[in-house]
């Protein structure tokens, strides 16, 4: 199932840029230019001792959002994966990809799915799986966090705004459908915000946005900094002894 709570490597506009992602139209597609929205890296530590680096890049040209990543684990030899995954500024999938140098995989919009293109080996024949999900659905794949960030904006985008200064959103959780590529699975998922809250980041108190992401079998906490850009900061997987911490 879904890799919301392990780890596998075998052994809006006005709430900021980075929310501009899911409030585009058609005068900010004719714009020509990149703007970088976020980068970074995340380290993803298991009981204290970090596993695995994620350094990723979202970047918006021409009303296309851009979100590449690459994970890369702390043992010897370390292995690698990577993502790109592109949508438009109203949230619809244009391509996703993911290859750990082995396999790879892609997913596009087919009419009214969405298509699943699984390569297991370099010189292997693609399988297909389509899945009868809209082109609007989100991304979650296994270990990417950038994807988890990515869905944040979306929702305070779509379902909270500002009102006298504070951030409102609507009562009660919010479901997405999200396909996870690399299980090959659809599934539902919940976020909902719980509010501001103090969090020690390396040492450092910092005042945060919590929301809440949830699905059948796992629960997440994740931090986002509404003073910039509503990046993500932080999250635990309390059942996994996992955290995961912007660098």
């Amino acid at each position: 199932m879904i890799l919301m709570a392990r780890m596998r490597w075998g052994a809006v506009a006005i709430l900021g840029c980075s929310v501009a992602l899911y409030a585009g139209d058609k005068k900010d597609k004719d714009k020509v230019g990149a703007q970088m929205v976020d980068s970074g890296s995340f380290g993803v530590f298991v009981k204290n001792q970090r596993v695995v680096t994620e350094t990723f890049s979202v970047q918006q040209e021409n009303g296309v959002s851009t979100v590449k990543s690459q994970l890369k684990t702390s043992g010897q030899p370390p292995a690698t994966q990577h993502s790109d995954l592109q949508m438009t500024g109203s949230a619809e999938l244009v391509r996703y990809e993911w290859s750990d140098g082995s396999s790879s995989l892609t997913v596009t919009p087919k009419d009214e799915f969405l298509l699943e293109k699984v390569t297991a080996s370099p010189s292997g024949k693609p399988a297909e799986q389509p899945f009868l999900m809209p082109n609007t659905s989100a991304i979650l794949d296994n270990n990417f966090f950038v994807h988890r960030e990515v869905l944040a904006w979306r929702y305070l985008a779509a379902d909270c705004h500002t009102e006298s200064g504070n951030l409102k959103c609507q009562q009660g959780p919010v479901e997405f459908g999200v396909l996870v590529p690399q299980d090959r699975t659809s599934v539902r998922v919940r976020m909902e915000l719980v509010g501001r809250e103090k969090v020690t980041i390396r040492g450092t108190e910092r005042d945060l946005l919590r929301l809440n992401l949830k699905g059948e079998a796992f629960s997440w906490a994740l931090w986002v900094d509404d003073k910039d850009q509503f990046k993500l900061m932080r999250v635990l997987i309390a059942d996994d002894n996992t955290e995961v911490v912007r660098d």
